[in-house]
């Protein structure tokens, strides 16, 4: 039986940071200035300006990479509690990131076992430079997130996040719950969204819904 899936963004959304943005200005702070305004006024697809910017970075910083995305990530309020909740009000999360799945897997451990699965963007350390790919990329994205909500074929559907990457997602899903950049694109395009400033905003949401 079709379940329902709450598909949740990690970067800005679960964490209070940006934490993706953060590390490619920490890592390849040239590339970022020139590349991710332009990302963020979509005028160039995610695809290509985030392979541009991770190109330019050293495989052999990976552990610093790491190190700097432990240090400085901060759960957003009220998430421990959604995940705590979610079984009762009948629901299941998956994060689907556009950064890396495995900082995602790092920071999110001690929650993990309440989390269905985190899907987004793969690492290769074999070469001179990183290199990226996922299994859901095309010509517009690295991490195709409607490709992922189209694998799952939910009963019911709820979105959760902050910027450009959520974008294609948030115009599918049925109830989509938005903040920051996100916000403002929706609210441009005149889609209905609802505006939230932590996890307990959603969770009392949910709530008064069941």
């Amino acid at each position: 039986m079709a379940e329902k899936l709450i598909f949740c963004d990690f970067d800005g959304t679960i964490l209070v940071e940006e934490i993706f943005h953060d590390l490619m200005q920490q890592f390849a702070p040239e590339a970022s200035a020139r590349v991710l305004p332009e990302i963020f006024a979509l005028r160039t697809t995610l695809q290509a300006g985030l392979r541009e910017v991770l190109g330019t970075i050293p495989s052999s910083r990976w552990p610093e990479m790491e190190a700097f995305v432990t240090q400085n990530s901060h759960l957003r309020a009220g998430f421990p509690e959604l995940l705590a909740a979610l079984p009762r009000l009948g629901w299941s999360l998956l994060v689907v990131t556009g950064g890396f799945t495995r900082m995602a897997e790092r920071v999110l451990a001690p929650l993990r076992a309440q989390i269905q699965a985190i899907h987004g963007l793969e690492i290769d350390l074999s070469g001179p430079h990183l290199r990226v790919f996922s299994p859901w990329e095309d010509d517009e994205e690295l991490v195709v997130k409607r490709a992922i909500y189209a694998q799952y074929h939910p009963q019911a559907a709820i979105c959760i996040g902050d910027s450009v990457t959520d974008l294609r997602l948030a115009r599918e899903c049925p109830r989509v719950f938005a903040r920051d950049r996100l916000l403002g694109y929706l609210r441009n395009e005149q889609r209905p969204c609802t505006p939230f400033q932590d996890f307990f905003d959603i969770l009392h949401a949910l709530e008064a819904q069941s």
